[in-house]
């Protein structure tokens, strides 16, 4: 892949992360609550708190879209920081059984998402 067709396809994945960010993950706690939502019973501060993190990156992948290379920090946070995340969520989702649903969940998202950005994205030269 040429170095002009990774920048092409990094923006695009960071339009639709961003937008997943920002869009998608409260429908998904709705219609799939074991798989995206860690605290069901009420009202959630935590969900709503984690949301809003998540609506706020999404919000900066999208501006990184316009400008991959000026903006590598952003797209490199969101790839570790899914990773770390990611890989916290898995070993808790063991500590309980009603929480395996996560692992093919927001478990495995934030892994895709960081694989894709971690592909994409070119290293310095």
């Amino acid at each position: 892949m040429t170095e002009t067709d990774r920048i092409k396809y990094l923006r695009v994945a960071l339009v639709a992360v961003g937008l997943v960010f920002i869009f998608g993950l409260w429908p998904l706690t709705v219609v799939w609550p074991s798989g995206w939502s860690w605290h069901t019973e009420g009202r959630s501060h935590y969900l709503e708190m984690i949301l809003t993190i998540y609506a706020t990156l999404g919000v900066f992948l999208i501006l990184a879209s316009r400008n991959p290379l000026a903006h590598r920090s952003i797209i490199w946070f969101t790839a570790w920081s899914s990773i770390s995340h990611g890989g916290v969520m898995a070993v808790q989702s063991f500590g309980d059984g009603h929480h395996m649903g996560h692992l093919w969940g927001d478990v495995l998202a934030l892994f895709a998402v960081a694989a894709v950005l971690a592909l994409l994205t070119p290293r310095e030269t």
